[in-house]
C-alpha cells in the first residue's frame, strides 16, 4: 500500500489550481491550444518568473490508509463465499515529506514511516531509491514505469511553461466539465511519446485536472485521476497546496469504491541553495549503509 502512495508524487510538480467561484460565464471560443498554454502560463506567474526559480523545496503531508482505500474480497477456503475483509481505520495516516527539485530535471523525496525514512532520488539521468519499510536495506534502482514518469515528476515549472523547448506536441481536445465548470481538454505528447491529458479552467486558466500513471490493483491497472486545488501566490507565482487523486474503478474489477488520497503542503520554499550530492547515488548508499546497522526486528511494515 504505502509503496503505490509513494509512487503519487510523480505528479506533483505539474500540479496547478485554485478555489474558484460557481457562477463562472462560458468559456471563449476559438482559442488554440497555443493560447490556453500562453494563458496558463502567463496565470501562473509568467515565463520570466519561472525561468528565475532554478530549487524549490516542498514540505507537506500525504495521506496514506483510513477508510477510503478499495475493498476487495476475500475467499476463507475453497467452496466457501467470498466474505469482506474487516473495515478499515476511519482517519487516513498522515505521513511528512519533504520534496527537493533542482534544475535541470533533479529530484529527491524524502517520506517520514513509523520512525524510517524512505527516500528516492533522480539525479538527472538515473533513479534510485531505498525503502527501508519493507525491510528493504539496499538501493534499487528506478522501475522503467518510474522512469517513464520522470518527464513530468522533475520537472519544476509544470509541463506547458516552455512546452515547445522541451519537446511537447500540445492539441485542443475540446471542452468539458471539471467540477460543474467548464475546462478546456489539452492532449500532450512529451518528447518520449508519452500521452497525458490536462484541463485548464477556462476562467481562471489555471490547471484542474490531469491523468496519472495508471495503478495497478487486484491484477488490473486502474485509470488515475489528479485534481489540483487551493492555489496561493507565491511572490510572482502560483502554487497549489493541496492534491487529490483518484484511482477510479473499472469494469469487472474485483475492488469497489474509488481510492482517494491528497496531498496538503505546509511550506513552499523558492530558490533554497541545494547541493547536487543531494541527487546521487552515492548519497543514498550512504543512508542505505545507516539503515543496515538497525536490526530486522526494529522495522515495523505497513
Amino acid at each position: 500500500m504505502f509503496s503505490k502512495t509513494l509512487a503519487l508524487f510523480t505528479v506533483l510538480v505539474v500540479a496547478s489550481s485554485v478555489a474558484l467561484a460557481t457562477d463562472a460565464p462560458q468559456p471563449q471560443a476559438k482559442l488554440s491550444a497555443a493560447e490556453i498554454a500562453d494563458r496558463n502560463v502567463a496565470a501562473r506567474g509568467g515565463l520570466q518568473a519561472w525561468r528565475a526559480v532554478h530549487t524549490m523545496v516542498m514540505n507537506g503531508n500525504m495521506e496514506a490508509g483510513g477508510n477510503n482505500g478499495p475493498v476487495i474480497p476475500t475467499q476463507v477456503r475453497r467452496g466457501t463465499k467470498a466474505t469482506m475483509p474487516p473495515p478499515r481505520p476511519a482517519e487516513q495516516t498522515k505521513l511528512p515529506f519533504t520534496m527537493e527539485l533542482k534544475r535541470p530535471m533533479k529530484q529527491r523525496i524524502e517520506i517520514q514511516f513509523n520512525g524510517q525514512t524512505a527516500v528516492q532520488v533522480f539525479d538527472g539521468t538515473n533513479g534510485y531509491k531505498l525503502r527501508p519499510f519493507l525491510n528493504r536495506k539496499d538501493v534499487e534502482p528506478y522501475t522503467p514505469e518510474e522512469m517513464k514518469a520522470v518527464p513530468l515528476q522533475s520537472e519544476l515549472d509544470g509541463p506547458l511553461m516552455d512546452y515547445a523547448a522541451k519537446g511537447t506536441k500540445i492539441e485542443f481536445d475540446g471542452v468539458e466539465k471539471v467540477d460543474d465548470r467548464d475546462a478546456y481538454k489539452l492532449r500532450l505528447t512529451l518528447k518520449n511519446s508519452q500521452v497525458v491529458d490536462l484541463w485548464i479552467d477556462a476562467q481562471s486558466f489555471l490547471e484542474v485536472k490531469t491523468t496519472g500513471a495508471p495503478r495497478r490493483l487486484d491484477g488490473k491497472y486502474h485509470p488515475v485521476e489528479i485534481y489540483y486545488r487551493d492555489f496561493r501566490s507565491l511572490g510572482a507565482l502560483k502554487v497549489p497546496y493541496l492534491l487529490e487523486t483518484k484511482v477510479l474503478n473499472t469494469p469487472g474489477s474485483k475492488t469497489t469504491g474509488t481510492v482517494i488520497e491528497k496531498i496538503v503542503l505546509e511550506k513552499v520554499e523558492v530558490n533554497p541553495p541545494l547541493n547536487d550530492s543531494l541527487f546521487t547515488k552515492g548519497q543514498l548508499e550512504a543512508a542505505a549503509a545507516g539503515v543496515k546497522t538497525v536490526t530486522p526486528a526494529s522495522y515495523s511494515h505497513p
